[in-house]
């Protein structure tokens, strides 16, 4: 009896940590598995090119978790600069073009995944393609950026957006010594965060150096007589940059999935069922950045294009695929970031989000210290927490401070799994000494506030 033939389509988290999966479950003589990949690299951290442009990595190699060599050394027919054109559902077989030789072919499967990851939003703008504007989201694109940089005699850099990529890539920016100016559509920086937290950023932002302007639309890229960027230009003023970074989110890269006819959400992004697999079609999974997925707190679907996210779905697609089950049961919303030694952290919904499920909420903002406040080093912290009127369950929390803020936001994901009460939350026996923090630990005491908001809505 033949092998079975798995075929992955996108090489990065959760392409390959699902071939590398199925392949621990089943060998060889039972399943066949080829994956193609476009690109140079192969299970990288995305996540990581900030970092990687900033100095703090040496180079791309720190970022791969696994080479091509070591996946084929692993069983899996890896085959690198190699595009997936094509996906005949009924024949079921993709079609495949080297990108270096240019032929095209046909490769049959049994079983196939599509993990084509996502893009960098890159909008219809005049300019926008010049020499010198840069989107971020593979490490090809990390590597052209430092090219731009080591190439560039000039010293002036503009991000367009700052969201989580927008504010690292500023902070790199800012560390190989340019002068940057951030520009975003929204009111404050990090959207992701509610305005009143948004603007904490920013007031630290300005403090760094970062020059920030916001409420302001890019209406095109202008370059010079060399045909390179020269500045950002918006309706009321112009920006001058030697280079451009694109910090403006991602998109699901789903063209593939869209001509075959394979369903797709609100957001663009592949839908699937608790398996993984998409709906509709029995044998063809999909994960990582090309999927929507279910928030645990709104009930509705979102595109989250995370490393964390890719790589749990590629386990469990390597699983179901190889002959056993697992399940995603979806995401609270978890994600943290820094710009320079401001750490920014969120999880579960902002008000806007409550709003536009019909939850009605109360909120409470409380102001602490990362630990106890006469302990030497001791740095401010700001907590914001929403929770649902009359229930209580907590909705969301949002945190904004210096050095051990961030990972504070893991017991809000935690609580908001277990679908707690912000009362629960304030028995929750966590650790405490001076060192690492108050007595009362900052999402407590938010917990605590906000509790009394309930009682009080209640009343």
């Amino acid at each position: 009896m033949a092998a079975e033939r798995l075929v992955v389509i996108g090489g990065d988290a959760a392409g390959m940590s699902a071939a590398s999966q199925a392949r621990r479950m089943k060998g060889p003589r039972d399943l066949e598995i080829v994956a193609f990949e476009r690109g140079d690299f192969t299970s990288y951290s995305a996540c990581g090119i900030p970092y990687w442009v900033g100095g703090d990595v040496a180079g791309p190699g720190d970022l791969v978790a696994r080479t091509p060599e070591e996946h084929r050394e692993r069983g899996i027919d890896l085959r690198m600069r190699t595009e997936v054109t094509g996906i005949d559902v009924a024949g079921q077989r993709v079609r495949a073009r080297d990108l270096v030789s240019g032929e095209e072919s046909w490769t049959g499967y049994d079983k196939l995944v599509v993990a084509t990851g996502a893009r960098p939003v890159r909008p219809p703008l005049p300019g926008i393609d010049a020499p010198g504007v840069h989107g971020v989201q593979g490490l090809d694109d990390g590597q052209a950026l430092i090219n731009t940089l080591s190439r560039t005699k000039g010293r002036r850099a503009v991000v367009v957006g700052a969201g989580y990529i927008g504010v690292e890539m500023a902070e790199a920016l800012l560390r190989r010594g340019y002068d940057v100016t951030a520009v975003y559509r929204g009111e404050q920086p990090m959207a992701t965060l509610d305005p009143d937290m948004g603007r904490l950023v920013r007031t630290a932002m300005d403090g760094m150096g970062i020059t920030t302007v916001g409420g302001a639309a890019v209406s095109r890229i202008l370059t010079g007589e060399d045909g390179r960027v020269r500045a950002v230009a918006t309706e009321d003023a112009e920006y001058p940059a030697d280079v451009v970074v694109l910090g403006i989110g991602v998109e699901p890269r789903t063209e593939l999935a869209r001509t075959a006819g394979l369903p797709l959400g609100p957001h663009g992004g592949l839908l699937t069922d608790l398996a993984m697999r998409v709906r509709g079609h029995d044998n063809i999974w999909a994960g990582g950045d090309c999927v929507e997925v279910l928030d645990l707190v709104s009930g509705t679907t979102r595109h989250i294009a995370l490393g964390t996210h890719a790589n749990k779905h590629g386990q469990i697609i390597g699983a179901n695929a190889g002959g056993g089950y697992s399940t995603f049961p979806g995401v609270v919303g978890t994600a943290v970031s820094k710009v320079c030694d401001l750490e920014i952290a969120r999880t579960g919904l902002r008000e806007k989000d409550a709003r536009a499920v019909g939850l009605q909420f109360v909120t409470a903002t409380i102001e602490s210290t990362d630990r106890a406040g006469y302990y030497p080093g001791a740095e401010p912290m700001t907590v914001k927490m929403l929770a649902e009127r009359r229930t209580g369950r907590l909705l969301g929390v949002q945190i904004v401070g210096r050095a051990g803020s961030a990972k504070r936001v893991d017991i809000a994901a935690v609580a908001l799994t277990a679908r707690m009460t912000v009362e629960q939350m304030t028995a929750l026996d966590l650790g405490y000494a001076p060192p690492f923090s108050p007595v009362w630990d900052p999402v407590l005491v938010a917990a605590r506030k906000v509790t009394t908001a309930v009682r009080d809505g209640a009343a």
